[in-house]
Order: C-alpha cells, then sequence, then structure tokens
C-alpha cells in the first residue's frame, strides 16, 4: 500500500472550538465542615394489587370490629371449589366453630354437591350457635370475595333465616 502525503492538521489554540485551556473551578468551599451525603434513591411502590388491597381492607376491618365470645366474627372463605366458615373469639383467640364443605359429614352424608353441603355447613353453624347461646355475631367477613358466588349464597340463606346475618 502506498502511502499518502496528505498534510495533517494541528491546533496550537483549542479557542476555536470554545475550551479554554484555563483551569476552570466549579466549587469553592467556604469552610471545611461540608459534609458529603450519599444520594439515595428510592424506588416508588407499585400500586396495590388486588389481593393486597384486600388483604390491606381485612387487617382494616380487625381492627374496628372484633369479636368476643357472645357476639364472635362469621369468618368465611371461599375458594374455586369449597367453602369454609368459623366463628372467632378475638379477645380469646379462639375458634368457636369450625366446618367446610370438604369435611366426610357434609359431604358423604348422603352423598351431595358442595352447593348443598354448603346449605348443611349453614345449617351446622345455626345448630352450633344455638349449643354455645349466640343470637347475634358482630361482624360477617368474607375475606375480601367482591362477589357471592352460589355456595356463598346457599351458605348465606342458611343462616339468615336464623337471623344470624348483620343487618
Amino acid at each position: 500500500m502506498t502511502q499518502m502525503n496528505a498534510p495533517m492538521l494541528q491546533f496550537k489554540n483549542s479557542a476555536l472550538f470554545g475550551i479554554h485551556p484555563q483551569s476552570f473551578v466549579c466549587f469553592h468551599a467556604q469552610s471545611r465542615s461540608i459534609t458529603k451525603k450519599p444520594l439515595v434513591v428510592e424506588a416508588r411502590r407499585r400500586a396495590n394489587t388486588r389481593t393486597e388491597s384486600a388483604k390491606i381492607r381485612n387487617r382494616r376491618m380487625l381492627k374496628k370490629y372484633n369479636g368476643t365470645a357472645t357476639h364472635p366474627r362469621l369468618s368465611v372463605f371461599c375458594s374455586d371449589k369449597q367453602l369454609y366458615a368459623m366463628l372467632v373469639d378475638d379477645k380469646n383467640r379462639r375458634c368457636l366453630f369450625y366446618a367446610s364443605t370438604l369435611q366426610k359429614s357434609f359431604q358423604h352424608d348422603p352423598s351431595c354437591s358442595t352447593l348443598e353441603a354448603a346449605q348443611r355447613v349453614g345449617e351446622a353453624l345455626v345448630k352450633a350457635c344455638d349449643d354455645l347461646n349466640i343470637k347475634e355475631i358482630s361482624s360477617y367477613d368474607r375475606n375480601g370475595l367482591h362477589r357471592r358466588v352460589e355456595r356463598l349464597k346457599a351458605f348465606e340463606i342458611a343462616i339468615s333465616s336464623y337471623g344470624l346475618l348483620p343487618g
């Protein structure tokens, strides 16, 4: 390869590009007591998802409504296929009654669907309230369930005939 003898450009003064060779000081410290603080960047919290909102709402409700032995809290959880119900005495931290549609006494005596088993759970709750001498409940906790599914409706019909649901 052949070399080209082209003259190279050399600049002795950098003022052509607006850069001055003089030193530039941007900060003069007046006193030596200035301390440097580290830069802390905090990430923003995401908005609560629907399940987190239900949990937060449930915690807030538990602060307001506490069950006692004579006026317990009725806590109901409805999964995709089953229903679970319990009467809770929050003052003494005791479960007064527990039933679910998975229990053999509700499912296999005689064999039935989960809808009928949910109705039997409601009837068993009413019977347990009679035995425990409970006339009303302090609050009805559906554990963040917004919509009423068929199992929950059957359960509520069974206990509303006794007058347990709060107004």
